[in-house]
């Protein structure tokens, strides 16, 4: 156990080396490495029975402008067949300096992942949430984050929310919608996913929205 914790703990330093500083690294779509794999494990966010292998799971690189206005490597891991729709889309989002504020690898599967979740992230094997309006403690379907076919963005300027309120406090000014600051989705990010046939959690019908969501489906 201690000989996989080092390899994971290196696989996460180096990774974070990368997606912390300006951007020097390549940018593209690649296979999991193993230590990247065991990253994946150790952060619990991929176990047996989740809806797809390791196998089908590609971590796509990408430059990304910060709020700092500078330029990073993000990388997040999608489903392999929408990994390069999703290069396209981050590619429209880079020129047009949509700003993303943390996408690193170790923010989100690292030993000690960023605890505030203000991070632009994508697979994650976890059940759908339910609506709080529905009162419900489980859908007993699979989130499109198992699956590797969804992505969240900037998750404090585009909270989730129920019945018109977010359990994030930070967010609470974000659920106007109509004044807009940095980071909030704009009509030309919705243009960038529906591109490639995705759909947002903003476009919910209903009280329930997920300002932060795209999928492969919508859902």
């Amino acid at each position: 156990m201690k000989s996989i914790a080092v390899v994971v703990l290196s696989a996460v330093l180096s990774v974070t080396a990368a997606t912390t500083h300006h951007a020097t690294g390549h940018t593209g779509v690649a296979r999991l490495t193993h230590a990247q794999q065991q990253a994946i494990v150790a952060a619990g966010e991929w176990h047996r029975g989740c809806p797809v292998w390791m196998s089908e799971l590609r971590v796509l690189s990408f430059r990304y402008y910060g709020f700092d206005r500078s330029t990073h490597i993000g990388q997040i891991v999608v489903n392999a067949k929408v990994a390069h729709p999703l290069a396209t889309v981050f590619g429209k989002l880079y020129r047009m300096r949509f700003p993303i504020r943390d996408a690193a690898f170790s923010s989100t599967y690292s030993p000690h992942p960023d605890q505030s979740g203000d991070v632009t992230a994508s697979f994650e094997c976890r059940a759908a949430v339910p609506s709080p309006c529905s009162g419900g403690t489980s859908t007993h379907h699979w989130s499109m984050h198992a699956y590797g076919e969804a992505v969240d963005i900037d998750p404090r300027e585009n909270p989730y929310v129920g019945c018109g309120m977010t359990r994030d406090k930070t967010a609470l000014s974000y659920l106007k919608r109509s004044w807009h600051r940095p980071g909030m989705v704009t009509p030309a990010v919705l243009r960038a996913f529906t591109s490639i046939g995705w759909g947002w959690g903003g476009s919910w019908v209903g009280s329930t929205k997920d300002y932060m969501h795209f999928s492969a489906n919508g859902h």
